[in-house]
């Protein structure tokens, strides 16, 4: 469940993990089979992207689903959070990024931290975003891209773009990317279906078009400390939880177990 040194070294060093094989086509296949039904509702949590009716991004999914509940809490996405941050930590976001084959759009060069502190007021740059591929992600279809080694600048300049894509996104400019990239370089986040991510707040990263006949689906959990709470409620409940019950990891079958969590029990 826990990270080894050396694990927890390159992250310190890189900004980010790509760990393999973290969870089974079984566990991935729980998820998947949700998102029809959950992709289908008209609702605010659900963003569409700017040029077609697909989603683009699907919110507060542990409030919608009995599966996505339980995904918030196994022990190989909780354990690890915990071990690098050392406190209590809270549900901040949880939601599914999706890339439809052929129309998924970009997501400009960014960093999570900016997003956090401008519109929510969390104090540090802490939280840590967790993610289980639900698709074969590969050069075609969307990959995340990392400036490895970009957070240790700390949280670089940036401006809110409401124009480019249907999610305004406070996004980081030209220059300050080809430096960072020119430090660090890129890294595709690749890998097949339960491939699982770490990476910081202050990490710059994006992704581009989908021009593959592949869809690119990725289910994402952001952890945040209690003790860095939000401290604006600008943004709906969706977008930045207010519920700051410290998570608790259920069992490690508990993608499997229908009677893990009730739906709608957030953290």
């Amino acid at each position: 469940m826990k990270l080894s040194d050396s694990q927890i070294e390159r992250f310190r060093e890189d900004g980010f993990l790509i760990l393999p094989a973290r969870f089974s086509a079984a566990e991935v296949e729980v998820l998947r089979a949700e998102l029809p039904r959950l992709f289908a509702e008209r609702r605010p949590e659900n963003f569409r992207e700017k040029e077609s009716d697909a989603v683009r991004t699907a919110m507060g999914l542990h409030l919608r689903s009995e599966a996505y509940a339980r995904a918030t809490r196994p022990p190989r996405l909780v354990e690890p959070a915990r071990q690098l941050l050392g406190e209590a930590l809270y549900i901040q976001q949880v939601k599914v990024n999706a890339k439809a084959a052929f129309s998924g759009d970009v997501w400009q060069w960014h960093y999570d931290f900016a997003t956090h502190h401008g519109e929510d007021g969390v104090p540090e740059p802490l939280a840590l975003n967790l993610h289980i591929l639900l698709d074969e992600v590969n050069e075609f279809n969307g990959p995340l891209v990392f400036i490895r080694g970009s957070h240790r600048r700390g949280p670089a300049p940036a401006t809110l773009d409401t124009e480019t894509t249907s999610y305004p996104l406070w996004v980081v400019d030209d220059a300050t990317v080809a430096e960072l990239i020119a430090e660090g370089g890129l890294v595709s986040a690749k890998g097949p279906p339960g491939t699982m991510l770490i990476f910081g707040d202050t990490l710059v990263h994006g992704s581009s078009l989908n021009m593959s006949p592949w869809p690119r689906t990725i289910f994402s959990v952001i952890l945040n400390p209690v003790s860095n709470a939000l401290t604006r409620d600008r943004r709906p409940d969706h977008q930045h939880h207010r519920d700051l019950t410290p998570v608790a990891p259920l069992a490690d079958d508990c993608l499997l177990a229908p009677d893990a969590v009730p739906a709608g029990a957030g953290s």
